[in-house]
């Protein structure tokens, strides 16, 4: 954990040499997401509600999302930029460090930056906390924030199943990005709204619903009693996503052959 310190403190410090531009990147990741919020807000004021969600559930679910993603984004940007450490060779001197794999690529890169969207997705969950009628608890702030931890561990995971592919093919494959960028877009809302085999893939697959939908049948009380604590545990599923992502990833660094640069 102090060596990851050590790496963002440099990295911090080498993004702050242009002020400038780190703060209109900042100002620009916090605009993006501002205008998507935009968009669904005038979504709701047309049609009033999707399939029984009411504008502020969905904002939840929103907000949600862009927060892991943000989170996701910013700490394991390293295995998202991972196919230039490929092809610059840069990761063969990487395996002969003696730390972890993992640690050294988490190091490697964080984009800072994206506290813009961050900032964002906090601001619209506290003004939609305040305008659902939910009895707060110790349980449902634990909830609210498995499922935040829940969606991070699920992005990282995605980004490090597409780090991993590029053991095979070097240059990184923009298939990719459906289940980042499309997998943020999709998630934004709750997942009973699409076709049930799309609710399918993104609950026993790559378990977004574990960040939303799932948990948030406890949160907002339409699950109770022993099945609600099971809804709320489901964010679990998510956090547990990352295993079997890692596990591959192990797997292709043991298939690895320098690219030879």
């Amino acid at each position: 954990m102090r060596l990851l310190m050590r790496y963002f403190s440099i990295l911090f410090q080498s993004q702050m040499q242009y002020k400038a531009s780190f703060y209109l990147l900042t100002f620009g990741q916090f605009i993006v997401p501002f205008s998507v919020f935009a968009g669904l807000y005038f979504l709701f004021q047309r049609f009033g509600q999707i399939r029984g969600w009411s504008f502020y559930e969905v904002a939840l679910c929103f907000a949600v999302i862009h927060m892991s993603f943000a989170i996701s984004e910013s700490f394991a940007r390293g295995f998202d930029a991972f196919s230039s450490l490929v092809r610059n060779g840069n990761f063969d001197r990487i395996l002969v460090r003696p730390r972890s794999t993992v640690l050294q690529v988490l190091g490697s890169n964080f984009e800072f930056s994206r506290v813009g969207r961050l900032i964002q997705s906090l601001l619209v969950l506290i003004w939609v906390v305040f305008h659902l009628s939910i009895t707060w608890n110790i349980l449902r702030v634990a909830t609210l924030i498995l499922m935040v931890a829940s969606g991070v561990f699920i992005f990282a995971g995605i980004f490090i199943l597409a780090a991993t592919m590029c053991f095979w093919t070097v240059e990184a494959i923009e298939v990719a990005n459906i289940f980042t960028d499309g997998g943020r877009e999709m998630a934004q809302y709750p997942l009973n709204i699409y076709q049930k085999w799309v609710a399918r893939f993104f609950t026993f697959v790559i378990p977004f619903a574990s960040a939303n939908y799932l948990p948030m049948q406890y949160l907002l009380g339409k699950e109770s009693g022993s099945q609600g604590y099971l809804y709320m545990l489901s964010s679990l599923s998510g956090i547990l996503f990352i295993v079997p992502c890692l596990g591959i990833w192990n797997l292709g660094v043991r298939h690895y052959r320098s690219t030879g640069s």
